[in-house]
């Protein structure tokens, strides 16, 4: 392949850093503004190309050093080699720029980044990928660009204390499990008073029996308060030992008006990954929403209820819709758990039930979404339901973009959007957008 030198300009969603050869676009993973490299093209389109480090000519002043060990190598990190504030700054530049060029947002409506409390061992949940080499388990994420597992022995620099040391007690562990090769995958969940869950994914033929090895090994993982195992086509779980669920809270006072609240979510159950970035998702929704007595609010890809059961008090009535029916018994469980009586969560696809709530002609003051990176398939419908606000969540800013061009379309302009560092050290980020009815 071609070699070239490059000035990296600025960093782009994905994760690479952008410049130009004899014109043409070029990102480059792992590079920094200001870095002057020597690099080989390994991909060439007719507008873009991509390439990789050959030799770093001038380092960026910017650069710092990463403090993994597999930063480079594991495919989970994108920006260790940059200072937090740096990464802050460019998150929010790729994030304005998206929404302008794609939903043609103005770029004054879109507020600085709120940066998190905790740029390293703030993650919550990490989704663990096991293989064998030579033999040996191999316990890690994908490497970079591949599906080859990089084996974390000293542990994730994302992850929390008690998840990495769940991790050393299961690595431990693994040499004496049954069918081995059966296990593809190991997911690390923790609440934010510590205690854990671990799910074992399994694709043998017997799950009885490493349930009864992981129930004998109990000892062994004295950092595990719950431990399961999934099976199945369909996902069956299988109790090993200990809790099936875990829980973090939300204080009094987050937003005018609101209590406390201690909301759950089920093994395997999703849940955000930055607890106090949550919090701040929670309570930019709650000053945000213009919440009144008299309210009816939708809230569509509810999941356990995180967002709409600490409003729901403020409010007369909260309808929420969910695809995942766990996440719907956790939602009612945390609303009935909380006193929340006027909060009635229902299984079903975000779409159809706001076209089926449109053709009985409900209407709602506020209408909240959280949709998968995906973006939101009901945006092309809310409109029916002529909501005076729609507060958006999002996790990617250009499926986000994509759906705020369509619902301007119908009728709605863009107040303002904020976006949250929910995930110091790569290139995501979550946001929270209003927009009201013109």
């Amino acid at each position: 392949m071609a070699e070239a030198v490059i000035e990296i300009e600025r960093l782009c969603y994905g994760g690479a850093g952008f410049g130009r050869i004899d014109g043409k676009a070029c990102f480059v993973p792992l590079t920094a503004p200001g870095d002057r490299a020597r690099i080989r093209v390994v991909k060439e389109k007719r507008s873009f190309a991509e390439a990789e480090v050959v030799e770093l000519l001038e380092p960026s002043p910017l650069r710092t050093p990463p403090p993994c060990p597999y930063f480079g190598v594991c495919g989970g990190c994108d920006w260790q080699h940059l200072p937090y504030e740096e990464q802050v700054k460019q998150k929010g530049e790729i994030f304005a720029d998206t929404l302008g060029r794609i939903g043609k947002v103005p770029r004054e409506l879109v507020l600085p980044v709120s940066p998190s409390p905790e740029c390293y061992g703030y993650r919550s949940r990490i989704q663990l990928k096991l293989a064998r080499k030579a033999g040996a388990p191999m316990l890690g994420f994908f490497k970079r660009g591949s599906h080859e597992v990089v084996d974390l022995a000293s542990g994730c620099a994302l992850a929390a204390p008690v998840l990495n040391r769940l991790l050393a007690e299961i690595r431990g562990l693994l040499p004496r499990l049954p069918q081995l090769e059966g296990i593809p995958q190991v997911d690390l969940a923790m609440g934010d008073d510590g205690d854990t869950i671990a799910v074992f994914h399994f694709r043998g033929k017997d799950a009885a029996l490493l349930v009864d090895r992981l129930l004998a090994a109990r000892p062994e993982l004295p950092s595990a308060t719950g431990v399961y195992v999934r099976s199945g086509e369909k996902g069956e779980m299988h109790y090993v030992f200990g809790a099936d669920s875990l829980s973090y809270g939300v204080p009094a006072g987050l937003f005018p008006g609101s209590r406390e609240m201690r909301l759950r979510f089920s093994r395997g159950g999703f849940s955000q990954v930055n607890y106090r970035q949550n919090l701040e998702l929670i309570r930019t929704v709650g000053e945000w929403g213009a919440l009144q007595v008299g309210a009816r609010v939708l809230d569509l890809y509810c999941g356990n209820g995180n967002i709409s059961v600490p409003i729901a008090p403020l409010v007369r009535e909260v309808v929420g819709v969910e695809g995942y029916a766990p996440s719907i018994a956790d939602a009612a469980a945390n609303a009935e758990g909380n006193g929340v009586s006027n909060a009635s969560y229902q299984v079903g696809d975000a779409a159809l039930s706001v076209r089926r709530l449109a053709k009985r002609k409900e209407k709602f003051d506020l209408v909240i979404l959280d949709p998968p990176r995906a973006g939101a398939e009901a945006a092309g419908d809310l409109a029916y339901l002529a909501p005076e606000r729609i507060l958006y969540v999002s996790c990617d800013p250009s499926t986000l973009a994509r759906d705020l061009a369509q619902l301007c379309g119908a009728g709605y302009r863009v107040e303002r959007s904020k976006p949250v560092d929910m995930f110091p050290q790569t290139y995501h980020v979550e946001s929270v957008t209003e927009l009201i009815r013109r």
